[in-house]
């Protein structure tokens, strides 16, 4: 059941990895032997991004961002553009191996199916960076830094808590009822789990295809061109803002106490004062973090779902008491 494949593909300074990996993405694209488009969409490179696209790639759908506007509202213009029934989210610098999508169509004869991601592996091939994830609570917030994958090539019940932004088939139609990424997340960090849950919410199911490879190129992101603190303040603020939209109930009221006391007072006290910027952050966003509550519970209401992270994690948990499983 070979479904049209639309390609999405942010850059941001990265010339030298469109170079390096566009070709594989062709090549694995042909081989699906399906109907596809490549979209690249330019976040106000300073490089030769744009150059390079339009000499060497005629045939890619170039969308130009006036301006550097991060992540999420990066690829949301690649995802409104999309016209076809599959869109692959993919950063620019994973290399596809040629059957990339050979074992992932069986997944979409399902209609509750969200998406499914393959095994994420280092350039040098000798570690597996990214594969299913575990959904669980750490005292009062939301994590899934566990990872866990199957090697029965017959198991095709392998469900992840989120779908890593780098390399996610997703069902076109379901990616834009959820209207894409939440740009509350810009310029990065946390999107692609806010996204995953939201879909789980709804009864769409993400899953992890072991057999279905890509490889990562190592500091080729996005994130290596910016301070590391930047990149501390943002990623916290980000996992804040993910714990305010999805936390319900007595979690969601104790919350503040576990960020004070595990988070804020430990890392102030060690001199990590790049965390308080996270957090006023944080608090400047709660109208915005409302509006998304609001436009979740207004879709779960739409799709008849009663379903909650509990949910979530007791149906991914329940799903691994039968499987042989591996664990990272």
């Amino acid at each position: 059941m070979q479904k049209s494949i639309s390609i999405v593909i942010p850059n941001y300074n990265g010339r030298h990895l469109l170079e390096k990996y566009l070709p594989s993405v062709f090549l694995a694209a042909e081989n699906a032997k399906t109907l596809f488009e490549v979209i690249v969409i330019d976040d106000g490179s300073k490089d030769e991004s744009i150059a390079f696209i339009n000499t060497h790639y005629p045939n890619v759908k170039l969308l130009i961002n006036e301006k550097n506007s991060g992540f999420s509202y990066t690829c949301n213009q690649g995802i409104n553009a999309a016209q076809y029934e599959l869109i692959l989210l993919l950063n620019s610098d994973v290399k596809l191996t040629p059957d990339y999508f050979e074992q992932q169509w069986q997944y979409f004869e399902q209609s509750d199916t969200f998406g499914v991601m393959g095994r994420i592996m280092s350039f040098d091939e000798t570690r597996i960076e990214d594969a299913a994830r575990l959904l669980y609570y750490s005292g009062c917030r939301i994590k899934a830094n566990k990872f866990y994958f199957s090697e029965e090539p017959s198991d095709r019940e392998v469900y992840t808590a989120y779908l890593s932004g780098a390399n996610a088939l997703v069902d076109a139609k379901k990616l834009k009822e959820l209207k894409g990424f939440d740009e509350i997340y810009s310029p990065f960090s946390s999107e692609d789990f806010d996204l995953s849950l939201r879909a789980w919410q709804l009864g769409w199911k993400c899953y992890y295809e072991h057999q279905s490879v890509c490889f990562h190129h190592v500091s080729g992101s996005t994130k290596t061109q910016i301070k590391s603190n930047l990149i501390k303040e943002i990623y916290y603020r980000n996992r804040y803002i993910l714990q305010g939209i999805h936390l319900e109930g007595l979690r969601k009221i104790l919350y503040p106490l576990q960020q004070l006391f595990t988070e804020l007072i430990p890392k102030i006290l060690t001199g990590k004062l790049w965390v308080w910027k996270s957090y006023k952050a944080y608090l400047e966003q709660k109208q915005r973090i409302n509006l998304s509550r609001q436009h979740l519970s207004a879709l779960k209401k739409k799709h008849q779902s009663a379903l909650n992270i509990s949910d979530v994690i007791k149906f991914i948990d329940q799903s691994t008491v039968s499987k042989k499983i591996n664990r990272l």
